[in-house]
């Protein structure tokens, strides 16, 4: 798929180094005429890139690469890439890691961090796209790793950020992930504000765990090709309506 092709090329020329932090991509238009893309396509790449925080968006000024990416982070991308990792794969890793960077969030938020959550989760209830509620959705689980007061742990979950992207796309589009009685971001944010540790990183635990339940035969296949199975079928839907 063309969407899928460019984006890859570009998220490689980034993490290669090929394209050095800060420098400026070409216009839309100068892309489309480059990967004979309409600018429609080369837009949503864009929005792909700005959300993997590969790229800035500089209104009137143009598309940069981002020059907050840690390179450490998008090296542990490519590396994890190499081994095919599933959704199964990420799930369990998210467990234990977000189970515990929330636990500290809810002992140490900010009223400014809790602000971050609360803006992140307020976008993604409210946003009409899948692309803007899985950037929301990204947010929100950074805020509560801001909100740890542990740079090692939010840098950890940082790494896998690409990935995580891949699958919130899947999730925020798919109706089964609204199982009843599921805590969600709404819930966890509630339990952070209400101080309780406990009651937090079992919402947590939960929300992460529900893949486990309704991805499928999805959750066996290397996220890659579930990304582009799945960006394939909205690309599909959106022309269709």
């Amino acid at each position: 798929m063309l969407t899928e092709q460019i984006a890859r090329r570009l998220e490689h020329d980034i993490r290669s180094g090929d394209i050095a932090v800060g420098a400026k991509l070409p216009s839309e238009r100068e892309l489309a005429i480059q990967f004979g893309a309409s600018r429609n396509v080369v837009r949503e790449v864009l929005r792909r890139l700005e959300a993997q925080s590969l790229i800035e968006v500089a209104p009137g000024r143009g598309s940069f690469v981002s020059e907050h990416s840690s390179a450490q982070a998008r090296g542990y991308d490519a590396l994890y890439r190499a081994e095919r990792p599933t959704a199964r794969h990420l799930i369990e890793a998210r467990i234990p890691l977000e189970v515990e960077i929330i636990g500290l969030a809810t002992e140490r938020a900010t009223v400014a961090d809790i602000a971050a959550m609360t803006v992140a989760n307020d976008l993604l209830l409210t946003a009409q796209d899948v692309v803007t509620q899985a950037r929301a959705d990204l947010d929100f689980h950074d805020a509560i790793a801001a909100a740890s007061g542990n740079p090692v742990l939010r840098i950890m979950l940082s790494s896998i950020s690409g990935m995580m992207f891949e699958m919130m796309l899947r999730s925020n589009s798919d109706p089964s992930i609204g199982e009843p009685g599921v805590p969600h971001h709404p819930e966890i944010l509630e339990a952070v504000k209400a101080r309780d540790v406990d009651l937090a990183r079992h919402r947590m635990r939960e929300h992460l765990s529900l893949g486990l339940r309704t991805y499928g035969a999805d959750l066996d296949v290397s996220l890659d090709v579930m990304a582009t199975r799945h960006i394939e079928t909205l690309l599909r839907s959106q022309q269709g309506g």
